[in-house]
């Protein structure tokens, strides 16, 4: 019997993986063009920051009430209807661009309605994560969450610089559009359980739900610190993959587009390596502070290693369209993907066992508010300040930030790591 329920309940999480993964790879193979086609279309650095603030604020802005939704509605049922009307609105880019109607205040615009729609999507998929397997299991299923999502997006620079090269940008969204169609049609599969609570649509009832994960929150002092200190750290790291390479690539660097989407593939197969010896390595509880302290460490490291190539003396000293300086610049990102990624699954992980089930949704909604919070406004800033100051400046500013930040946050960690050793 035992080994029945497994299979069962493995079944459902290779559902949940492969309609990840496939989606992941349609937004990755459009997110990663984005950057670059609205520079060919006659777009500045504002623009691309732009962009990338409507990509993400729009999510941080719905989060809150997605958790409520949440735990409210059977999560199943949020996944697929998000999933189709995605779906929906990009097949729309698609006829659009193919019927020559395409504008930046169009792609804009529907960029909006997909964020929001990810806000619904993603607390409802984190909330269900640990119904589909048994708490000793979860760090590890996390891992291979990460892994497959990071996998996907391993696959989908080279693809989406190929389409938007041979087909043009119809393509890189049709593409996108039947992602999120399969997507869907794996998560009606999935064999989920929901619990019924007292559903309630007075407005008091909301912000009644909505307090409850607030003080859970608030409540709990590990979790208060990961929030803030992803604030920062996320406003400062994120825009250098949404918006500086991609500008950096264009206007200092002389490769061909194929070879932007071997820097993006170069990011995500660090990634994947950081996932995966996250969950072989690091998969018991006691090694997760390990990870998280090698994961700050190797992101000093590489964001420094970054702002340093993006000297103008660096490029001339390895050319900036040499094979030398692209496995540098390729080696350097690769590092800082896997960084991310020691940082990201032992964190996760801590949060989704520290939180109660009827708490799932809100408290990840709430906590990816505060956490992501900083990306939007870090993508602005960085498009804004690249328009007045040179990149290479603008990125050591920025490392010099990260750098004290982390120390911060790091010392009472380590403080309390050597009080717990010595006891």
């Amino acid at each position: 019997m035992m080994k029945k329920d497994r299979k069962r309940i493995n079944t459902s999480l290779l559902l949940l993986l492969f309609g990840r993964m496939v989606s992941d790879t349609g937004t990755g193979i459009q997110m990663v063009i984005m950057p670059l086609y609205i520079i060919d279309a006659g777009g500045s650095a504002a623009t691309v920051g732009l962009f990338s603030f409507l990509s993400l604020m729009p999510t941080l802005l719905v989060y809150p009430f997605a958790g409520v939704w949440g735990d409210r509605l059977n999560r199943k049922m949020i996944m697929v209807a998000t999933d189709i009307a995605s779906a929906i609105v990009i097949l729309g880019l698609a006829f659009a661009s193919y019927g020559d109607r395409m504008n930046l205040i169009l792609l804009l615009a529907v960029q909006v309605v997909v964020a929001l729609l990810y806000g619904f999507f993603d607390p409802a998929t984190k909330g269900m994560l640990p119904r589909l397997v048994s708490e000793e299991e979860l760090t590890r299923a996390n891992a291979i969450l990460a892994s497959l999502r990071t996998l996907s997006g391993v696959l989908s620079p080279v693809i989406g610089a190929a389409l938007y090269t041979g087909l043009g940008v119809a393509a890189v969204f049709l593409i996108n559009g039947i992602s999120f169609l399969i997507s869907g049609s794996c998560s009606v599969l999935i064999r989920y359980q929901h619990t019924r609570r007292e559903f309630k649509l007075q407005e008091k009832g909301f912000w009644t739900d909505l307090a409850e994960g607030a003080r859970f929150i608030l409540g709990n002092r590990a979790i208060r610190r990961f929030c803030t200190f992803f604030l920062v750290i996320y406003a400062l790291i994120q825009p250098v993959f949404t918006v500086v390479l991609p500008l950096f690539f264009r206007s200092r660097l002389h490769y061909t587009d194929t070879w932007y989407g071997y820097l993006q593939m170069a990011i995500l197969l660090g990634a994947l390596l950081g996932s995966v010896l996250v969950g072989v390595v690091f998969a018991k509880e006691k090694k997760a502070t390990t990870s998280l302290f090698i994961g700050c460490f190797l992101q000093i490291v590489t964001t420094t290693a970054f702002a340093i190539l993006l000297f103008p003396r660096s490029l001339s000293l390895f050319g900036n369209d040499t094979v030398l300086y692209f496995v540098l610049l390729a080696a350097v990102l690769s590092f800082l993907g896997a960084a991310l990624m020691f940082v990201n699954v032992p964190v996760q992980t801590f949060v989704q066992k520290a939180t109660p089930n009827e708490y799932m949704s809100r408290v990840f909604s709430i906590v990816g508010m505060i956490s992501k919070g900083g990306m939007p406004f870090g993508a602005l800033i960085y498009g804004f300040a690249l328009n007045k100051i040179e990149v290479h400046w603008t990125v050591l500013a920025a490392d010099l930030l990260m750098v004290f930040i982390s120390v911060v946050f790091l010392a009472p960690l380590l403080k309390t790591r050597d009080n717990t050793a010595r006891q």
